[in-house]
C-alpha cells in the first residue's frame, strides 16, 4: 500500500469505547490534549478524530478513507459509502442503541397519530422528517442543539426523537416512549473509490476482522483447570465451547489439563458446578480477540 490509510475515529461519547476496542484489536491510539490527529502504532495509517455526525460525509467526499459512525448518521445524510461491517458496541453496552419518540409522562399523546400538527424536537432531523412523512403524519420537526430531553419539559416541543440505550435519562426527565423509530449501531464504512483499491481494501478487511474478533472476545472468557481421569467426562459435559475443549495430559501424572472458551455471562454459575464435578486449580482469563474464519 503506497499511501497511508486515512482512518476516522468518532470523537465524543463513542471515543473511549472505540479506543478501547482498537487497543484490544492491536492498535494503540494515543490522543494528546486537544489534538484532532492522534498517534497510532501503525505506519500504514493516519488517524483523525471526527464527530460521528460528520463521519459519513467525510468518508463519502474522500477526506477520510475509512471511519466508524452510527447507522443513524449514515441514514440522516443518506451518505453514499460502502458499509464494510457492523460493529455492535456503544458507550454503555454491547447492544444497539435506539432512536425513540417520547412525550411527557402525563401527555395525552398515546400514538404517533396523536402528534398530528404538533412539534417534534430532535438532532436527527432528516430521518425524523422522512419517518413521519412516510406515515402521513404532519409534524413540525425542529433541530435540537442538545439537551433534547428538556425540550418537552420546557414547553419547546410536544415530543422528541432521541437516542437511548437504557431509557434512564428519558425517564429521569419525566418522559415516556411511545414508539421506536429505529435501531442503530456503529458501522465501519469506507469511501467507495478507496474500497476499489486492492491494497487499501485488504487493509480495511483486516481491520474489520480484528475489530470483530475483539468484540466477540469481549463476550467470552477462557477457562483452564486440572481434572482427574475419573472425573474428566463429567467436567467436559458441563463445558459449552466454540469447539470441543482442549484436553492434555499433565507431565508424569494421571491428571489432565482442560482448557476451553465460554460465555462470560455463564462463568459465575459454571465454576461452582465444575468444582463439584472434581475440577481443581480453575483459572479464568480474559480474551483480546477470537477470530473465526
Amino acid at each position: 500500500m503506497n499511501e497511508q490509510l486515512k482512518l476516522g475515529l468518532p470523537k465524543g461519547s463513542l471515543q473511549e469505547a472505540t479506543l478501547a476496542l482498537f487497543k484490544k484489536a492491536g492498535w494503540n491510539v494515543s490522543v494528546s490534549g486537544r489534538s484532532y490527529f492522534p498517534d497510532i502504532n501503525d505506519d500504514t495509517m493516519t488517524c483523525a478524530l471526527c464527530r460521528a455526525q460528520e463521519m459519513a460525509l467525510n468518508v463519502e467526499n474522500g477526506t477520510l478513507d475509512v471511519g466508524l459512525t452510527g447507522r443513524d448518521w449514515i441514514a440522516e445524510y443518506q451518505s453514499d459509502v460502502h458499509v464494510v461491517t457492523d460493529l455492535v458496541y456503544s458507550k454503555v453496552s454491547a447492544k444497539p442503541a435506539r432512536w425513540v419518540v417520547a412525550v411527557a409522562y402525563d401527555s395525552p399523546v398515546q400514538t404517533l397519530e396523536d402528534l398530528q400538527g404538533k412539534t417534534v424536537s430532535t438532532e436527527l432531523v432528516g430521518v425524523t422528517k422522512r419517518f413521519f412523512a412516510d406515515k402521513g403524519i404532519d409534524v413540525k420537526v425542529k433541530f435540537s442543539w442538545g439537551a433534547t430531553e428538556a425540550k418537552v419539559v420546557s414547553g419547546l416541543a410536544d415530543a422528541i426523537v432521541e437516542i437511548t440505550e437504557t431509557e434512564s435519562t428519558i425517564k429521569a426527565h419525566g418522559l415516556r416512549v411511545i414508539h421506536e423509530l429505529m435501531q442503530t449501531n456503529t458501522q465501519l464504512i469506507a469511501n467507495r473509490v478507496v474500497w476499489e483499491d486492492p491494497a487499501k481494501r485488504e487493509k480495511i478487511e483486516e481491520m474489520a476482522m480484528l475489530l470483530k474478533g475483539a468484540l466477540v472476545a469481549g463476550k467470552l472468557v477462557g477457562l483452564k483447570m486440572n481434572v482427574s481421569k475419573e472425573d474428566v467426562e463429567n467436567v467436559v459435559n458441563l463445558l459449552p465451547s466454540l469447539h470441543a475443549p482442549t484436553v492434555a495430559h499433565l507431565y508424569q501424572s494421571d491428571w489432565l489439563s482442560v482448557e476451553t472458551v465460554v460465555d462470560s455471562g455463564t462463568v459465575r454459575d459454571l465454576i461452582p458446578k465444575l468444582l463439584k464435578e472434581g475440577a481443581e486449580g480453575i483459572i479464568e482469563y480474559p480474551l483480546n480477540k477470537v477470530i473465526n474464519k
